[in-house]
């Protein structure tokens, strides 16, 4: 079955995770920017990282996603996904970004980044820090869980990667490749 992993990763985490998800299943990786590579594959494995409510390069990459094949799509951001509002709110997200048939029969993971705000571009740093200001004065009880973490967070550099959290999508693309359904 023709492969390929496709990642959209503005500063390297996203990257990270795909390499390893290569490393661990044989499968080619892209960046985005060659996603007409992907038109003859069965199985499309896209990483891509949250920027603003939206999934880098995944607008641009889903016009060349081959009719019938199977789509894993994996999100890396900070939000925690074991919090359930976040995955929520990511998971609107991506409605809005995809066709609704693409939507519905992806296989959707959310994996754990980081930020290092010293390497953020003038745009991205002026977006956070007007996120921050619109949000640092709000009660704590009216806060996300995501919010609280951006606040914790902010002007510093965080890693969150964990490499242990690959198994699960290593396991599914494993289960499409030996021809398991859903």
């Amino acid at each position: 079955m023709k492969s390929m992993i496709v990642y959209g990763s503005q500063y390297g985490t996203t990257r990270f995770y795909a390499e390893k998800l290569s490393e661990l299943t044989g499968i080619e990786t892209i960046s985005y920017e060659q996603a007409a590579d992907v038109s003859g594959c069965e199985l499309v494995i896209y990483l891509g990282g949250l920027y603003a409510g939206g999934v880098k390069g995944l607008k641009r990459t889903v016009k060349y996603f081959p009719q019938k094949a199977e789509l894993i799509l994996i999100t890396v951001g900070l939000a925690d996904p074991a919090d359930p509002e976040n995955v929520k709110n990511i998971r609107a997200s991506l409605q809005k970004q995809l066709p609704e048939n693409v939507y519905k029969s992806a296989r959707i993971f959310h994996l754990r980044g980081g930020i290092d705000y010293k390497q953020l571009t003038f745009k991205h740093k002026t977006m956070m820090k007007l996120l921050y200001n619109s949000v640092k004065n709000t009660p704590p009880e009216e806060m996300t869980a995501e919010t609280k973490a951006m606040i914790e967070t902010y002007n510093q550099k965080v890693n969150f990667v964990d490499k242990t959290t690959l198994k699960p999508i290593v396991n599914e693309i494993e289960k499409i490749l030996s021809g398991g359904k859903r």
